[in-house]
């Protein structure tokens, strides 16, 4: 379980929100809303670990994330709403070496099935440079299908994402509840999970 309690966090000189309370567990997923500017992305970012709360505590299974460090990071994916891919590598390059580098390698075999889910077939040895902005974006997503992160933590992923490819990925999003994943998004557009009630989280 995720367990976030009293979080408040600063940009510069502005508190973006303090007094933060929430828990999820198993199956559940939670929607982040807010105004731009409101620290929806800071949020997810904090609770990564990858910025420091000005005050309050996140836990991960009863412990404090920031002991836990390579610990809670096995157990977490983070995808940020730009895509993180290296144009000069294709899709089958960047997904092995990105998941390696985040500690978590996947053989060829592995990598190609979860392409291919994306919508990638034929594209898999194509520099990412020559693929279209949902393609890339596929490409990133793809992450989220090899290793066993219980938390998913997702910054606008439907972003360059067409009607087929958004389906695709609330599909991929209930399978991972059915198995006792977690998720938390911000999102734009409509993001609903088949049989999920999304909880909603305003930061406005």
């Amino acid at each position: 379980m995720l367990e976030v309690s009293n979080l408040a966090c600063v940009r510069g000189d502005h508190q973006l929100f303090s007094g933060l309370n929430f828990s999820l567990g198993g199956g559940e997923l939670m929607q982040v809303q807010g105004e731009n500017g409101s620290g929806k992305t800071t949020l997810l970012r904090t609770l990564c670990g990858f910025m420091r709360p000005a005050s309050g505590e996140i836990r991960w299974r009863g412990e404090d994330v920031r002991k836990l460090g390579e610990e809670f990071n096995a157990e977490m994916i983070y995808l940020g709403h730009l895509n993180a891919v290296k144009d000069e590598l294709n899709a089958l390059e960047n997904l092995r070496i990105g998941t390696g580098l985040a500690g978590c390698a996947v053989d060829e075999k592995d990598a190609l099935a979860a392409l291919r889910r994306m919508g990638l077939r034929r594209r898999e040895h194509l520099p990412v440079k020559v693929l279209s902005q949902g393609q890339r974006r596929r490409v990133a997503l793809s992450r989220l299908l090899v290793g066993n992160a219980h938390l998913w933590i997702l910054d606008e992923p439907l972003t360059a994402l067409d009607v087929g490819a958004a389906g695709l990925m609330q599909e991929l999003i209930g399978e991972h509840l059915s198995k006792g994943g977690m998720a938390i998004f911000t999102t734009h557009q409509p993001l609903q999970v088949a049989g999920v009630r999304t909880r909603q989280l305003s930061l406005s």
